[in-house]
């Protein structure tokens, strides 16, 4: 066990792709958390997804050790946190179970979005801010300036900002001592009744459900029966340890201390995220304030290719959520599709890694429904109802109006791109609230309604500002709109999973284009196939799929133009009646294409 004033726990936060995982590695290899043999890029990024995209998605925990110059050896508790707006979650988490921050700032492209809103995040939970200008050894670093963009966009001190080099390696003696000197140590009484926080859970298949738990007061030992004050079932500790990055087994984790415990945790509700774990026999009365609980902003169904892995999808959602504590589902079934699942994520990014977790980690095939956000429906007689699926909204006649939800989203871009940029916003419906300049960057702050930014926004925003923009946002208000809900039919029956909400304005763009698009996916019928979109009983877009015909006149040789007429008549009436009977089978890779709304 250590000491209390030997031990500094701090966040590394910064805007996506501005070194942090980079600099985590230098860290670890300067503290010989790992032999230089066992080094490899990311060391703390142990997914495959994470490695190919080049991003953080977990935020993770290590403890090194450091010899100051003061000839002390202080214990650091060092956690990589996510850059991107969806995992934000996961950063306020890391945030609430640290004293200190270390802000990485790139030194050739300054202050982001992401930046400033990490920022205000350890600024609100009272955090000792140490600021590292990253990047030092590229040609087109501009230290001196990002130090002025930091004092005027941030408000923090630039000349205290560290000049850092994350890949060569250099000033990381310095970013070291200074978080020594400057971070405050924790504080707890190791003679106080237990009180743990806990931080993230996860599915180990050999060790169980691992815990990941920062203690407050008190202490950790082996053996010791706890309590999660939440759920109120208790547990015994059977393995408690610590990441170096390797797991390595202590025998007792106390005050100001971040570890893993293993304890027989069967059932992944017990494993609340932001609970507070005590002592069994002396338990304390008070909870920690713990996290304030994630909400999701963007929904979608997921159901098996194959109903028969319906079993599989729910067991894997199960354990996926037990890890990613930001990520909410609950059973739903489509006429079309089956049974499945309907899913809050913070975000599009969140939506596609997660479908790919269940696609690699699982082995599952599966179909996602469009992407919707969550509106509120006022009834005529007053009730309000929450909407998660586009399916299940009532009767327009018993609607008084919709409320949708609108974000504040920041974005900094440099100011060459200023017009297409306010040209975009103003196309999705938004309201401009502040266009501020600090040097040859421009800070817009928009109200947008997440519906229009749900689908292609931030990829129409990197391509036309050639990937200079950053964006950011929060959810801001519900407000009431012009909205209606656009069905799909195919030969007259309503197709419920391609259901969508949409502005009326643009209503008729979205469901011409789907239209045009199911046209090609869905092969031919014995008969004529009618594809429509319609808001209520007005159909506004329409495709038809024309039939595969035989040649029933190809055996007549010779005798009257009437023989003829009559075969093709027969034929005709034939497929009339096929068309009243007849059942379109919709392929399961139309659902996924038909909703890659991304080019309209």
């Amino acid at each position: 066990m250590t000491d209390t004033n030997l031990i500094r726990n701090f966040s590394i936060i910064a805007h996506i792709d501005h070194g942090k995982s980079t600099l985590a590695d230098r860290l670890i290899q300067e503290c010989k958390g790992l032999a230089d043999r066992e080094m490899k890029e990311q060391v703390l990024d142990n997914m495959d997804i994470e490695r190919e995209r080049g991003i953080t998605i977990k935020a993770q925990t290590v403890r090194l050790l450091y010899k100051h110059t003061d000839n002390k050896t202080y214990t650091l508790n060092l956690m990589d946190t996510p850059g991107h707006v969806d995992f934000a979650y996961e950063v306020s988490r890391s945030l609430s179970a640290c004293e200190g921050s270390l802000l990485v700032v790139d030194s050739s492209q300054g202050v982001e979005a992401q930046t400033l809103a990490n920022v205000y995040q350890a600024i609100e939970v009272n955090h000792e801010i140490v600021t590292v200008l990253n990047k030092i050894d590229l040609p087109a670093s501009e230290p001196e300036r990002i130090r002025k963009q930091i004092e005027d966009v941030i408000g923090l001190p630039g000349e205290e900002g560290i000049e850092v080099s994350a890949k060569t390696g250099q000033g990381i003696k310095e970013v070291l001592a200074s978080l020594v000197e400057k971070l405050s140590p924790p504080e707890g009484n190791i003679n106080a009744p237990l009180q743990a926080l806990l931080i993230d859970s996860w599915y180990d298949p050999y060790l169980g459900v691992l815990t990941l738990v920062r203690v407050v007061q008190g202490s950790l030992k082996k053996g010791q029966k706890i309590r999660f004050m939440s759920t109120k079932v208790s547990h015994t500790i059977e393995k408690l340890g610590i990441f170096t990055p390797k797991i390595l087994d202590v025998d007792i984790l106390g005050p100001g201390e971040i570890g893993f415990i293993t304890a027989s945790v069967k059932t992944v509700a017990d494993c609340k995220v932001g609970d507070t774990i005590t002592d069994e026999r002396n338990p304390i009365e008070t909870m920690l304030p713990g996290f304030k609980p994630s909400v999701p902003v963007v929904f979608c169904g997921l159901f098996p290719m194959d109903n028969a892995q319906f079993s599989d999808l729910r067991e894997a959602l199960s354990k996926l959520s037990l890890n990613d504590a930001s990520f909410s589902y609950e059973a739903e079934t489509s006429a079309a599709l089956g049974f499945g699942f309907r899913c809050g994520f913070l975000g599009l990014l969140h939506m596609e890694i997660i479908r790919e977790r269940l696609t690699r980690e699982f082995d599952l095939e599966l179909i996602s429904t469009a992407p919707s956000v969550v509106y509120k429906v006022q009834k005529t007689d007053e009730s309000n109802v929450l909407l998660h699926n586009p399916a299940d909204l009532p009767d327009i006649n018993h609607i008084n109006f919709i409320e949708e939800p609108w974000i504040k989203a920041t974005i900094m871009v440099p100011d060459e791109y200023v017009g297409s940029v306010l040209t975009l916003c103003t196309e999705r419906r938004g309201e401009q609230i502040d266009l501020t300049y600090a040097g040859t960057r421009a800070m817009i702050v928009y109200k947008l309604p997440l519906n229009e930014v749900v689908f292609d926004f931030y990829d129409k925003l990197k391509s036309m500002t050639s990937g200079y923009a950053s964006f950011d946002y929060q959810i801001d208000s519900y407000k009431q709109g012009n909205l209606v809900r656009v069905s799909i039919l195919v030969n007259g029956e309503p197709v419920d999973a391609l259901a969508m909400i949409s502005h009326r304005d643009q209503a008729e763009n979205r469901g011409r284009a789907i239209c045009t698009r199911l046209k090609d996916l869905i092969p031919r019928q014995l008969f004529k196939v009618a594809l429509q979109a319609a808001i209520g009983g007005k159909v506004i877009a329409r495709e038809t799929i024309a039939p595969m015909r035989k040649d029933v006149t190809a055996k007549c040789y010779g005798g009257d133009i009437t023989r003829k007429k009559k075969l093709l008549e027969k034929q005709k009436a034939g497929k009339k009646r096929m068309r009243q009977f007849g059942k379109v089978e919709i392929p399961q890779n139309a659902f996924f294409e038909a909703l890659k709304m991304g080019d309209n």
